[in-house]
């Protein structure tokens, strides 16, 4: 199974199995739709069906049949719109907001082999000056929800609502924080998925960002991933327009920007 190419066995998180128990908890309806040459987790709400990062589509699948499998989608009462992970255009998909693009993260044997000259600079500064990162607990998770709150409004992004990811299986949840005189001043939550894994909520206080603890944070996550199996970690959007430091950020671990195709209005 493939979704992108050079992403072999990557499965992105609105496809998996912890996103739709999260979905569902939170009042919708998770339907997992079988297509000729792919499968898609489909997030109904009434009359409208919502399909993220999808349909999964089985190896080598035409761009004419990936088109097809799609408008299979709306076969149903209601409105369907879809952002599939690759592009997918054509006759009874029509364009509704340009492509987005993501950083996916290749955890290969050497975490460190792709860095970015600065970034490997500012980790191995902050390894030098103690920073030191252990794995969360569900009090780690709300404070993380908490802050990142506050953090989402003061710099005026948006994500995946607090009840949303209460609501993640605990087993698919790997939380990670830094404390500074005995208070969780930072922390990540990924959730794993398979052979993949997702960066999901991160915050940092004003001394995490100045003793550099993200990057130390993010490399010990990536590499608790890997011991497990995992092979890729999807670090999220990359805009270079907006949040250029976020951006660079990201990209400078040596992951590869990934484009998806465009979110569009499906017709059967």
């Amino acid at each position: 199974m493939t979704n992108c190419d050079g992403f072999e066995g990557f499965l992105p998180f609105q496809q998996s199995l912890p996103y739709a128990v999260a979905a569902g908890a939170n009042g919708a309806r998770a339907a997992w739709v079988d297509l000729d040459g792919g499968r898609a987790l489909a997030i109904e709400r009434g009359r409208l069906r919502l399909v993220s990062r999808g349909p999964v589509f089985g190896r080598d699948l035409s761009p004419n049949d990936q088109r097809r499998a799609m408008r299979q989608l709306a076969h149903w009462p209601g409105v369907t719109i879809a952002t599939p992970e690759v592009p997918v255009t054509g006759f009874g998909l029509i364009p509704l907001v340009t492509p987005m693009h993501h950083a996916i993260w290749r955890l290969g044997p050497d975490l460190r082999a792709g860095l970015a000259g600065k970034w490997r600079n500012r980790l191995m500064a902050a390894l030098r000056a103690g920073v030191d990162v252990t794995m969360g607990t569900p009090a780690t998770l709300e404070k993380l929800i908490g802050e990142e709150a506050v953090q989402r409004r003061r710099r005026g992004y948006r994500c995946l609502p607090p009840g949303f990811t209460r609501a993640l299986p605990a087993e698919a949840l790997r939380l990670w924080e830094w404390r500074h005189d005995g208070e969780i001043r930072a922390a990540m939550a990924f959730v794993r998925h398979g052979g993949s894994a997702t960066y999901h909520l991160g915050w940092a206080s004003e001394a995490a960002r100045q003793q550099g603890v993200h990057s130390v944070m993010l490399m010990t996550a990536a590499g608790a991933l890997q011991a497990e199996g995992v092979q890729w970690l999807d670090l999220g959007s990359v805009d270079t327009d907006r949040a250029p430091g976020l951006a660079r950020f990201k990209l400078g671990t040596g992951a590869a920007l990934h484009r998806l195709g465009a979110t569009c209005l499906v017709l059967p």
